[in-house]
C-alpha cells in the first residue's frame, strides 16, 4: 500500500472530465506487460513505431514538456489543445503518468527487453511498463502497468490499455482503455472545471494584495503608488520601491487568467485613513473566468459576470 502522502500525490486517470466513453472505438488486448506479442519487423523501441511513441509521449507527461507532448497528439485534439490554457494543459499531462509534479523520466527495460518508464520526482516515482504492440489496421494497442516504483507486490497496480492511431506516418494517441481522447468535445467541460479554480484564486489574490498592501501602510506609513511597489526587488534589500510583499505575477498585475487592477480612492496616501480600490478580471472571458471581483474601498468584496468588464461595488457582495 502506498504511504498517505503518496497516494494525495496520485491523480487517477479514470477522471470522466477527460475522455469521452461514448465515441470509444478501441479494444482491449490480451498481450501483457511483461509479454512479447507478434508485431512487424519494423515495430521496435527505436523505429519510430506506436511503443517509441508512446514512450516519448509518457516521457514529455513525465516532465510536463508541452512542446513534446503536442507532437503525440492528433490534428484535431492538437488544435484543441492550442486553445487550452496553460493550467488546463499540465493538468492533462499530469493525468498520463499520476503525478501533480514535473518529473525526471528515466527508460529501462524488463528482462523480457519490454520497454519501461520511471517518472521521478522528489516525493514519489511512478514506474511505467509497456506491453508488446496489437495492430489492426492502422491502430496499435498497448497494454501498460502503472504502478508506484515502491509497490513491489503489484497491490495498486492500474493495468491499462493505450491506443495509438496512424496519422500522417506518424502514431498520435488515440485512446486509454475504452475512452477515446476527444478533447475538443470536452472544451467546455474542460473551462468549466477550470474557471471554478480560477476565479477561486483570484478572490485569494485580491486577498493577498490586500494583506501586502497593509503591510505596506503598517512599515511605510503611506499607501503603495503601484503593485510594483509591493513586489520582489531585483537587486538588494526590499525597500519602499519593492517592499517583496507580494510575488512578481502578482506585481506585474496578472494571476492565473485574471488582470489585478489596484487603484488608490482620494488624493492623500497617507496614513490610516487612505482608501484603495482592487479587482481581478478574467483575461479570456469564457475561459480563464466568467465572473468579475472588485473589492471596494471598504474592505468588502463584490463579483458579477460582466463579460470581462470591470466589476463596481453595485455587484452582489461575495460573503
Amino acid at each position: 500500500m502506498l504511504k498517505t502522502k503518496t497516494r494525495g500525490r496520485f491523480l487517477f486517470l479514470s477522471c470522466a472530465f477527460l475522455f469521452l466513453a461514448a465515441n470509444a472505438r478501441s479494444q482491449e488486448s490480451s498481450s501483457k506487460p511483461g509479454e512479447s506479442s507478434a508485431s512487424p519487423p519494423s515495430e521496435t523501441a527505436n523505429s519510430g513505431g506506436p511503443t517509441a511513441a508512446l514512450k516519448a509521449v509518457l516521457s514529455a507527461a513525465c516532465s510536463q514538456n508541452q512542446t513534446e507532448f503536442v507532437r503525440f497528439l492528433t490534428a484535431r485534439n492538437r488544435e484543441a489543445f492550442s486553445r487550452m490554457t496553460p493550467l488546463a494543459r499540465v493538468a492533462l499531462m499530469k493525468r498520463f503518468v499520476l503525478l501533480n509534479e514535473p518529473g525526471k523520466p528515466m527508460a529501462s527495460a524488463n528482462p523480457a527487453g519490454r520497454p519501461i518508464l520511471r517518472c521521478q520526482t522528489p516525493d514519489v516515482t511512478t514506474e511505467m511498463q509497456i506491453g508488446g504492440a496489437e495492430f489492426r489496421d492502422n491502430i496499435a494497442f498497448l497494454p501498460m502497468e502503472l504502478r508506484s516504483a515502491t509497490d513491489t507486490t503489484g497491490a495498486n497496480v492500474h493495468q491499462i490499455n493505450m491506443g495509438l492511431v496512424r496519422e500522417d506516418g506518424d502514431w498520435k494517441l488515440l485512446s486509454l482503455g475504452l475512452l477515446l481522447l476527444d478533447l475538443p468535445a470536452l472544451e467546455v467541460e474542460w473551462d468549466a472545471a477550470e474557471m471554478e479554480s480560477t476565479e477561486r484564486n483570484a478572490i485569494e489574490a485580491l486577498q493577498k494584495v490586500s494583506a501586502a498592501v497593509e503591510a505596506y501602510r503598517n512599515k511605510y506609513l503611506r499607501l503603495p503608488e503601484s503593485l510594483a511597489n509591493l513586489g520582489p526587488p531585483l537587486h538588494g534589500a526590499a525597500n519602499g520601491e519593492a517592499a517583496g510583499f507580494i510575488d512578481s505575477d502578482l506585481a506585474n498585475g496578472m494571476k492565473n487568467g485574471y488582470a489585478i487592477r489596484y487603484v488608490i480612492v482620494g488624493a492623500s496616501t497617507l496614513g490610516a485613513p487612505a482608501k484603495y480600490e482592487l479587482a481581478a478580471t478574467p483575461l479570456q472571458y469564457g475561459r480563464t473566468g466568467r465572473r468579475s471581483f472588485f473589492r471596494d474601498s471598504n474592505g468588502a468584496l463584490h463579483a458579477a459576470d460582466r463579460r470581462g468588464a470591470l466589476g463596481s461595488e453595485a455587484d452582489a457582495k461575495v460573503e
